[in-house]
């Protein structure tokens, strides 16, 4: 039996990166899931490496009607939602002081107000039937920013102070809020940031994790095992020893 068995888990941005692993993570584990993305394409080939067992979404989580038909999709597919796992993000990086407030307000739409919108929607029914687990995709940079990376860590930093306060708002219903806190993570949106020097340097330095490395405390942070956990942000700041000759 399966950690999750019988579970039906809505995941945003999980057409690659650690979207991508945890979706295969909770099906491994008995679940039923949405694989969420902007990316159609991808969503789709998630859903299809994994089989019956998902189904494939196109959502902008910045937007309320795409995700209240992201959330339709679980319920008529899947007949009910147990499981959100807020994990869509942008990021932009730069000198504050040069930002273009398009690129500041991109990044808060969808990692502050997609995170805002989904949970929402995913509410609308894990309260009538008093039980739910959301779970909310932070960062290290929430916890301990960087220069450049003003608008993405601040918007973590949101992340983790909107699973706090929904944490108590939502316990009466029998409902759990918690984050992870990913460190460096080698995904296409990691990558897309870097350049081939900063990436070497990043694995040189031993601080690169991979995407599947963060699957085992999302799924105890979905399961029964952490029945009496909310409110809380697991850090995951990874650093991976290198070899010695």
């Amino acid at each position: 039996m399966g950690q999750l068995d019988g579970k039906v888990a809505v995941i945003t941005g999980a057409g690659s990166g650690i979207g991508r692993a945890i979706a295969h993570g909770f099906a491994a584990e008995g679940a039923r899931v949405v694989v969420s993305d902007v990316n159609g394409e991808t969503a789709g080939a998630v859903a299809g490496e994994i089989g019956e067992a998902a189904l494939a979404n196109v959502c902008d989580v910045s937007d309320a009607a795409q995700v209240d038909a992201m959330v339709d999709t679980a319920i008529s597919g899947f007949g009910r939602i147990d499981i959100l796992v807020n994990n869509a993000g942008r990021a932009r990086g730069g000198p504050l002081s040069r930002m273009s407030e398009e690129d500041w307000d991109t990044v808060f739409a969808t990692n502050v107000r997609g995170t805002f919108l989904c949970s929402r929607a995913a509410l609308q029914h894990m309260i009538p039937q008093r039980s739910g687990v959301i779970i909310n995709t932070a960062s290290g940079l929430g916890l301990r920013p960087r220069e450049y990376v003003a608008a993405y860590a601040a918007s973590k930093a949101a992340i983790i102070s909107i699973t706090e306060s929904l944490a108590m708002e939502v316990a009466r219903y029998g409902i759990r809020v918690n984050a992870f806190a990913p460190g460096v993570t080698d995904t296409p949106f990691w990558r897309a940031l870097q350049t081939e020097e900063s990436i070497a340097a990043a694995y040189e330095r031993g601080e690169v994790g991979q995407p599947e490395d963060s699957v085992p405390t999302v799924v105890f942070l979905a399961s029964e095992a952490a029945r009496d956990i909310s409110g809380v942000t697991v850090p995951r700041q990874i650093f991976v020893a290198k070899e010695t000759k």
